[in-house]
């Protein structure tokens, strides 16, 4: 996979997407900043601006993933993928639905997934560090080349060790966490508290099958 470093970046994604558009960069590709000056996260929101944070936007062709993979959970997959990297360092993170990843009860990063024509777009954040204890941070040091080569690893695998089925078995059983907390659909805080798992990736809420994918 070609990899592209940054000091500064206004947003790998928009950056990633905007390159895959003009066919300057084709998939495999990955775009990593030290810094974002506008990083985009779910429903617009800009990412936290903590002291250190890893982020990264990568593009694969679509037959590069698992075929059972329904695109609708892309999201819940990559993240728990990165999540499942950060436990083999001793995290104890955990994957909110549909794309936060927490320590304990705070947010330290996010998820946000695009389907394009012929490939997938994801892009990643995490603090690493934060001035403000109200925001959340990992709860382990490691060095951000670790990660992201732990990580890539992991991609090229993918397809044949990590199916969707196999990666949804696993995070069935942790879904529970979600109980105690929230998320914003269409306007409204929603609470997670009666959630039913899917085994494509959605909730079941009221009546109503909710994907991850906005």
């Amino acid at each position: 996979m070609q990899v592209i470093k940054f000091d500064c970046i206004e947003s790998t994604h928009l950056y990633l997407a905007e390159a895959l558009r003009n066919e300057t960069l084709r998939a495999p590709v990955m775009v990593v900043a030290e810094r974002q000056s506008g990083g985009i996260g779910s429903r617009g929101n800009s990412w936290e601006n903590v002291s250190s944070g890893l982020y990264f936007s990568f593009a694969l062709p679509l037959e590069m993933l698992p075929e059972d993979l329904p695109l609708e959970s892309l999201s819940i997959y990559m993240g728990y993928l990165i999540k499942e990297v950060l436990k083999q360092h001793k995290s104890h993170v955990w994957l909110k639905w549909p794309n936060d990843l927490y320590v304990g009860q705070k947010k330290i990063g996010g998820i946000i997934s695009t389907k394009l024509t012929s490939c997938i777009l994801v892009g990643i954040g995490i603090n690493l560090k934060v001035r403000d204890s109200k925001f959340g941070s990992l709860d382990v040091e490691i060095p951000k080349d670790t990660i992201l080569s732990d990580f890539m690893a992991l991609l090229k695998k993918a397809k044949k060790n990590f199916t969707w089925k196999l990666i949804f078995s696993k995070y069935a059983l942790e879904f529970g966490n979600n109980f105690g907390c929230d998320f914003h659909y269409g306007g409204r805080i929603i609470t997670l508290r009666d959630a039913k798992l899917c085994e494509d990736g959605a909730i079941l809420l009221n009546g109503e099958k909710i994907y991850s994918l906005r």
